[in-house]
């Protein structure tokens, strides 16, 4: 495999960003999506993980505008970047991402979004707005009241246009079943595939083996080849 970091060019700035490339057969590209804590060592590795399997992986750097990358896993010191987070901001950077993957050659149909926490909401929005080859929801909230500028889970969900994956934990204590059985609901009306898978014994955050205190293997397990097998399912390359 290849790591670089790539400076990519928008619309109106550049996008720093991880690029994590197969060193052999390529099965399409996939959008990594951080979350609250940036592009860190975890969302490199899941990178890595992605092109162990077959795909271009890029995670481009949302907090780029404050001038960082990776925080701690410290919640205190990750709110005031997301506040700062806009739509119009959000949806500049994955588009320079699309366009970067477009010139390697990856269609939107050959492209997949994959975000975890505050990126599992964004790669919600990003498949109702735009029509990638299929999208996977890590614990992403926002349900009943958007986040970042952007309209509610359940407002956007007969919007979806890209196939798409949700996967949560019942001992989330900020996404509530109640939620989660919100948006199984709503987004049932999409006219495209769509699939909520709950895990009884994770909680929130639940792919992230470097935090300890929220990493659950099983779940964490399942829910990556459950993603994998989204992706090989509904990407055309």
């Amino acid at each position: 495999m290849t790591h670089r970091t790539l400076m990519l060019p928008g619309t109106d700035e550049v996008v720093p960003a991880d690029e994590v490339t197969p060193d052999g057969s390529v099965r399409g590209a996939v959008i990594v999506v951080q979350e609250a804590f940036g592009v860190n060592d975890h969302i490199v590795d899941v990178c890595h993980r992605f092109a162990a399997a077959g795909y271009h992986a890029v995670a481009p750097h949302l907090f780029h505008r404050d001038g960082i990358n990776a925080l701690p896993y410290q919640l205190e010191l990750a709110l005031p970047h997301l506040g700062a987070l806009t739509a119009d901001g959000i949806r500049h950077d994955l588009a320079a991402t699309g366009d970067h993957l477009a010139t390697q050659g990856f269609a939107l149909s050959a492209t997949g979004i994959v975000g975890f926490c505050m990126g599992g909401s964004i790669s919600f929005v990003a498949a109702a707005e735009t029509p990638y080859g299929a999208a996977v929801t890590f614990y992403g909230s926002g349900v009943s009241a958007g986040r970042f500028g952007f309209r509610s889970m359940s407002d956007l969900a007969v919007e979806v246009q890209s196939p798409w994956l949700g996967l949560y934990g019942d001992l989330d204590p900020g996404i509530p079943i109640e939620e989660v059985e919100k948006l199984r609901t709503a987004v049932a009306g999409a006219t495209v595939p769509t699939s909520v898978i709950r895990y009884a014994d994770a909680g929130h955050g639940f792919h992230c083996d470097a935090r300890p205190g929220n990493y659950h293997e099983a779940a964490a397990t399942d829910a990556w080849s459950k993603t994998l097998d989204w992706l090989a399912r509904y990407l055309v390359t």
